[in-house]
């Protein structure tokens, strides 16, 4: 049984890590592997800690930015073990198992883990439809990352198996990643024309817009509509 979701890790340091996720992925069924500017990668120890899982390392895309991973995902889940200042919806990773399994059957659904010491950027969660975290003992709360990854892929896999997965009744997919990206970058510059955002500090408010537009999980023809109305709302 194969699992359609693609597992994103964002700047990992230790080759070992690679190849100790790639193995979580390849026992639960998991092939599409996405690396953001690896600090070591290919390496001897990444293949050494696959233990067979040699495949799903040589297909491993290795992508500059985190965008350039998202390519063509249009629901994204960021894994993170804090949770932040600025609230996000959050899942564990129980909730989150059939939600990407049945988003990912109308388009490419992706789970994002960040770098080993500190763990996704709000700028990157901000590029994720919600936070998924790993509920764990608060008193010890650091998961290896590819301990992170194998119990996000046993979910899955779990979820895989039940019968009864629920469907997303939708007449549109999805919007991607990067035609919401064009449309963050729309809105901002629509914002400081119009003087609403300061362009010396426009992060802080971007960010809770973006919490806005993902939480709603607009589609691709609402993202054409909103892009419509900002195109009317500049000079001429």
């Amino acid at each position: 049984m194969r699992i359609p979701v693609r597992v994103v890790l964002v700047g990992t340091t230790h080759p070992g890590n690679i190849g100790a996720a790639a193995r979580a992925m390849r026992t639960m069924g998991l092939e599409r592997l996405s690396l953001v500017a690896p600090l070591e990668f290919p390496s001897p120890q990444a293949t050494a800690r696959a233990a067979g899982a040699d495949q799903v390392l040589e297909a491993a895309q290795v992508c500059a930015t985190l965008d350039e991973a998202l390519a063509g995902c249009r629901f994204v889940l960021g894994a993170s073990a804090r949770l932040r200042a600025l609230q996000w919806p959050v899942m564990t990773p129980r909730e989150a198992a059939p939600r990407l399994l049945a988003e990912s059957a109308a388009g490419e659904a992706a789970v994002v883990f960040g770098r080993e010491s500190s763990g996704l950027t709000n700028d990157e969660l901000a590029r994720c439809h919600a936070l998924l975290h790993i509920p764990t003992n608060p008193d010890y709360s650091s998961l290896n990352l590819a301990m992170a990854v194998q119990v996000v892929a046993y979910e899955l896999r779990l979820a895989a198996l039940e019968e009864d997965a629920p469907e997303q009744d939708r007449s549109d997919p999805l919007a991607a990643a990067e035609e919401l990206e064009r449309f963050y970058e729309h809105l901002e510059r629509t914002l400081v024309a119009a003087g609403f955002l300061n362009p010396a500090n426009p992060r802080h408010l971007m960010l809770r817009l973006r919490r806005l537009f993902n939480r709603a999980l607009p589609e691709e023809n609402e993202v054409r509509i909103l892009r419509g109305i900002l195109s009317a709302l500049e000079p001429r």
